[in-house]
């Protein structure tokens, strides 16, 4: 029997950045940023968690990439649609980064991955910024 996790957040990609994108859709020029925000609609999934971060997507949503808190070492979040939603970029001990992309609720989910954070690693975060 595994240790139970309580879920913080789970879902996908804001559909404010699907009507968005759509809108711009009309405009030619804009049309690949229409089809990437129909297939980060379709494949794409957060599970934010009190251990983990799981990001699945991908092609047909066969991508899975999950982390743990200790690994984190900053976080930077950046407001889309009017602030509506956000992007969370997460770097990592080894200087890799994980966007997560359209975030509904992206301050209070940083917020909440930055406790998570300060709680595993007992110091806090190298900064989270807001841009």
């Amino acid at each position: 029997m595994g240790i139970k996790e309580n879920t913080f957040y789970e879902g996908g990609p804001h559909i404010g950045d699907l009507i968005f994108n759509i809108l711009l859709g009309f405009t030619v020029i804009c049309l690949p940023l229409t089809v990437g925000a129909i297939v980060r609609k379709i494949w794409l999934r957060y599970k934010i968690t009190d251990r983990r971060i799981s990001v699945t997507g991908g092609w047909r949503g066969r991508d899975r990439t999950d982390i743990i808190y200790a690994e984190i070492t900053k976080i930077a979040r950046l407001p889309r649609g009017v602030g509506l939603w956000g992007d969370i970029v997460v770097t990592l001990q080894d200087r890799s980064r994980l966007e997560l992309r359209a975030m509904p609720q992206f301050r209070e989910i940083a917020d909440y991955m930055a406790q998570k954070v300060a709680a595993k690693t007992g110091k806090p975060l190298e900064s989270i910024t807001s841009r």
